[in-house]
């Protein structure tokens, strides 16, 4: 097995643990219990979104260092980090940088997020979204043997990607259906005095002893 070829499953297994990871987020965030629904058993779904992502991000670094062992491709590690002088697929390889820049400051802010505050957090977390749009469109455009051949969109690779980018696109469409289907949030409001009623007496201060 090539080393080429070793980056090419690193990246898959790369993109499989961003699509569970972005998965068990969308469940999470509809408040879904594992113990009242299905499986019916207490499961740290905190626990393994953390996880998902914090491996996800060191394979993902793994599979383009992957690609400096090849004797054929011959990457530095300078074309890793900047690639847009690569000399293969340098703009796809660029989308490629951008994903895993990207996952990376995901993964950083999600980490600080109690430094951060839950507000903060949550408006750069949506970030997510676009680094999955980043990982699949490089993963379908990208020549997996770095020959710059024309994209085989039924290449069993390409189809994975495919079907894994399908599913977020369909979890996110029924996460936001359930948001547009919940009540808007109560207001508080105080209380406001009944028309009519006249406000109480003050007592009197009192009165300094021998006055």
């Amino acid at each position: 097995m090539t080393a080429i070829e070793l980056s090419s499953y690193a990246g898959l297994t790369a993109m499989t643990l961003l699509t569970l990871n972005i998965l068990i987020g969308l469940v999470m965030s509809v408040k879904y219990n594992p113990v009242r629904n299905w499986p019916h058993r207490r499961i740290n779904t905190f626990k393994i979104h953390n996880w998902t992502a914090y491996i996800a991000l060191a394979v993902a670094v793994i599979h383009p260092l992957l690609i400096t062992f090849s004797s054929t491709a011959k990457f530095t590690l300078v074309d890793i980090l900047y690639p847009v002088n690569a000399p293969k697929q340098p703009w796809i390889n660029v989308l490629g940088a951008l994903a895993l820049y990207s996952l990376a400051f995901v993964v950083v802010t999600s980490y600080f997020r109690g430094e951060l505050g839950r507000k903060k957090w949550k408006t750069l977390h949506f970030t997510a979204y676009g680094t999955a749009a980043l990982f699949y469109v490089h993963g379908i455009l990208t020549d997996p043997n770095l020959k710059d051949a024309p994209i085989d969109f039924l290449d069993g690779e390409k189809v994975y990607v495919e079907l894994c980018l399908l599913i977020v696109i369909v979890a996110a469409g029924f996460r936001l259906r359930w948001q547009l289907r919940q009540p808007p949030p109560r207001v508080h409001r105080p209380k406001q005095p009944r028309v009519g009623s006249s406000p109480q007496p003050q007592a009197a201060p009192p009165t300094a002893p021998g006055r």
